[in-house]
């Protein structure tokens, strides 16, 4: 794997959920993606187009499971790992190429299928992130740099229907903690017009359906909101 760029260099972060894309799906993945430091996945693809990203790229794979992630290679316990060689951040804070990252699974109770949380359940699940989050902010000077999740917020790149509604705690969570992104999936892009990059207070929510680029400088502060976005309270 390629060498943590702890010096202070920008890392470039490939992030995926949903589709498997054909231009990460490719003989051409290598040349395309060379300069990609770190791969999160943020849900619902198989687990062998997974272990094709990091096998073809060779640098360290996080994510969370989605809704419909609940076959082979994606039934361990959260702190697990998923998808082969890939670490489930699922309730968990890591440090990874200087970058805070913590992840959250699932989306809103549909059909009472796995992965599947009350609005009620997903707090309790970013409640017991909050004193990893608190020990950050007395190691690192920070909370967090990017929450993973598959479902977004809700209403930021939500939709109404029961299944694709976003959580609130999740806006919560952004407010309290102030990561500089959130990178979430679940909501597939089939338009141009629709919205995939918000600001929140300090927090770059983008909607990670297919495949994005994203470049991170570690400890750096988000200040300026991306053109385009909409603001949400």
């Amino acid at each position: 794997m390629s060498a943590a760029p702890d010096s202070g260099r920008a890392v470039t972060i490939l992030a995926v959920s949903d589709e498997v894309d054909p231009l990460v799906y490719s003989d051409h993945v290598r040349e395309r993606f060379r300069h990609v430091d770190l791969v999160l996945s943020c849900g619902d693809l198989p687990y062998s187009y997974l272990d094709y990203i990091v096998s073809m790229l060779d640098v360290p794979l996080y994510g969370v499971r989605g809704n419909h992630d609940c076959g082979q290679g994606f039934a361990g316990a959260a702190g697990e790992s998923f998808a082969w060689n890939g670490a489930n951040l699922h309730g968990r804070v890591v440090r990874s190429q200087g970058l805070l990252l913590a992840g959250l699974e699932g989306s809103r109770c549909y059909n009472y299928g796995p992965c599947q949380y009350s609005e009620a359940g997903m707090l309790l699940q970013v409640a017991r992130l909050a004193p990893r989050l608190l020990a950050n902010k007395a190691r690192y000077g920070r909370y967090l740099d990017i929450l993973v999740t598959h479902a977004p917020p809700r209403f930021i790149h939500d939709q109404e229907d029961p299944c694709h509604r976003g959580f609130a705690s999740f806006r919560w969570f952004m407010r309290a903690f102030r990561p500089r992104y959130l990178l979430h999936g679940h909501v597939h892009l089939y338009d141009q017009r629709q919205i995939a990059t918000t600001q929140f207070y300090d927090t770059v929510v983008l909607n990670a359906y297919g495949h994005r680029q994203l470049q991170v400088q570690p400890a750096a502060a988000l200040t300026v909101a991306l053109p385009g976005t909409r603001v949400g309270d």
